[in-house]
């Protein structure tokens, strides 16, 4: 083989390399206290809404401007900056994932994906009636 046909495998043996090391996603989930020692850095946060602190949302005023308080399972809370619209059933989630930076004082939060509650989850009350009216129609 000639040197310019190995340097040109070499060359694209290492792009795509390249492309698959930025393709892949490596980033974990933070808590709240190692994200803020990770100021400025990308960073996927898991929390939960902090329903006794206020929601700051203003269509009117700027339908790009949401903040909110939120609390990861350790007990970490942060305020959340999210420069978007509010998303549907923000208050009704279990959980919220949160990808961003750590900024001095809040989460500047770029992208929110909401765990909601299934939909398809009876209440005890609701399974116990329906379990009841079955039986005793046989």
């Amino acid at each position: 083989m000639k040197k310019t046909h190995i340097i040109i495998l070499v060359g694209i043996a290492a792009i795509i390399v390249g492309l698959l090391a930025y393709s892949v996603d490596f980033s974990t989930y933070d808590t709240v206290h190692s994200a803020k020692k990770k100021q400025g850095k990308f960073v996927h946060l898991i929390a939960k809404l902090d329903k006794t602190q206020p929601i700051e949302y203003d269509p009117i005023k700027n339908p790009n401007y949401l903040s909110f308080y939120a609390v990861d399972s350790l007990g970490g809370q942060t305020k959340v900056i999210y420069r978007n619209s509010k998303p549907t059933d923000l208050e009704k989630s279990e959980r919220i994932v949160m990808k961003g930076k750590m900024e001095a004082d809040h989460f500047e939060c770029k992208d929110i994906l909401l765990k909601c509650p299934s939909k398809y989850k009876d209440s005890k009350e609701q399974l116990q009636k329906s379990v009841s009216e079955t039986t005793t129609s046989f």
